[in-house]
């Protein structure tokens, strides 16, 4: 449970440890390039002060002779002798194509001896007659490659790392899935037999005239259809729902009206339909019911039993329905906003924390939709909002206390026509 509780802190210091890896490889590998393009130079100044010896000695013409024989020794470090016009007399291990013509080739070594003058100083080299000659020289093809061989290294590793990650997340996700689909299974499985031992009893009741005008047994009879909804909802977890058309306004009347008698008289619920028409949803009903339970039943507890529980229903901005439960509850602090929906977090003493993380998954695997929380303020109060993908249309807000006020006239006026 410590792991799972601080995995932001263990991630951050796997993150620090990899960089702190990263940063040595890539310092001890520029340290051996540091010291190879150090070697390389004292190579090259050792070949110029052999053939400035041997040239000193003989005549000029040596210079040619003496910078293809000594240099032949070195097959990896592109080399380019320049006159004293820095003009490109000889070269070495510079790439040409094959079948260059000379003026090509010409071509090729001035861009080269550009690169050249860039990346390091020239090497001093005399001739007989007084005139200065300079050796030009690339990084060995060898030491470009360790040079960059870091960053390839640690750009797969990154790679290999983000697609591990990624094999054990969706891992760790099909997973819970199983374990989500097995609870649900195995829980409606359970209820089953409880429940037909009630609905037995409930029938032996009504058949016994002594219970004929004995006000338990509806009380019983809804509470029986209400694990009934109870059992249905965990079978639906377990595969993927039936959505079909249902009356948005009517479905969450009708869900507050049960929980209304079931909470504390303290709490007042009230909602306000601001839908034009009261549109078709596509929605699973008892899924959907189970979303608005758990995030009133959360509000009542936030709210200590006392305050009010207002639902919404409008449109957003590009016209998406639009559920805002809201309630006068002691909100959510900043540093638990994004954790409400995580798995076991809970801010209280009962309860395993899994109620909004089943209302995320029911509105967003099932019904496409979103659910976030929209505005919390510590002691204020807490605002979830579900986005359906339906389209509709809203009553502007001015109009919206107003429409069933006239809808409640016009029904007096026609019930004072009639007979």
């Amino acid at each position: 449970m410590d792991l799972y509780d601080n995995k932001s802190k263990y991630k951050i210091i796997i993150v620090l440890v990899a960089l702190l890896i990263g940063s040595s490889s890539v310092y001890y590998t520029n340290l051996i390039v540091n010291q190879l393009a150090q070697r390389e130079k004292k190579q090259i100044e050792l070949f110029a002060k052999a053939m400035q010896s041997l040239a000193d000695q003989d005549n000029d013409e040596n210079i040619n002779f003496l910078f293809q024989e000594i240099i032949s020794s070195n097959t990896t470090i592109p080399v380019i002798l320049v006159d004293e016009n820095g003009k490109p007399t000889l070269d070495k291990n510079v790439d040409m194509p094959a079948n260059v013509t000379p003026r090509q080739k010409e071509k090729i070594l001035w861009a080269e001896l550009e690169e050249m003058k860039q990346e390091h100083i020239p090497i001093l080299l005399k001739s007989v007659n007084g005139k200065p000659n300079y050796i030009y020289y690339h990084n060995s093809y060898l030491l470009s490659q360790l040079k960059y061989y870091p960053y390839v290294q640690l750009t797969g590793i990154f790679v290999f790392i983000a697609l591990a990650y990624l094999a054990f997340s969706y891992s760790r996700k099909a997973e819970q899935n199983r374990v989500w689909v097995g609870l649900a299974k195995e829980t409606a499985h359970q209820l089953g037999t409880p429940l037909s031992s009630l609905m037995a009893w409930i029938e032996y009741f009504k058949a016994d005239p002594k219970f004929d005008h004995d006000e338990v047994i509806p009380e019983l009879e809804k509470d029986v259809q209400r694990l009934e909804m109870v059992t249905t909802r965990f079978s639906n977890i377990g595969s993927v729902p039936t959505l079909k058309g249902e009356d948005l306004y009517e479905v969450v009347q009708g869900i507050l009206t049960y929980l209304q008698k079931r909470i504390s008289t303290k709490v007042k619920m009230t909602v306000r339909n601001r839908l034009v028409d009261r549109p078709s949803v596509q929605m699973n009903r008892y899924l959907f019911e189970w979303v608005i339970e758990n995030i009133c039943k959360n509000a009542v507890d936030a709210m200590s039993g006392v305050g009010e529980i207002n639902v919404t229903l409008h449109t957003t901005t590009d016209h998406h329905i639009a559920i805002d439960i809201s309630d006068t509850g002691k909100g959510i602090s900043k540093s638990n906003l994004k954790q409400v929906f995580e798995p076991g977090f809970s801010t209280k003493k009962r309860g395993w924390g899994l109620g909004l993380t089943l209302a995320k998954r029911i509105i967003e695997n099932y019904h496409r939709g979103k659910i976030f929380v929209k505005h919390s303020e510590p002691g204020k109060g807490t605002t979830f909002r579900i986005v359906l993908n339906e389209k509709g249309q809203s009553i502007p807000e001015e109009n919206a206390v107003r429409k069933p006020l006239q809808e409640l006239t016009n029904l007096v006026k026609i019930k004072s026509i009639l007979p």
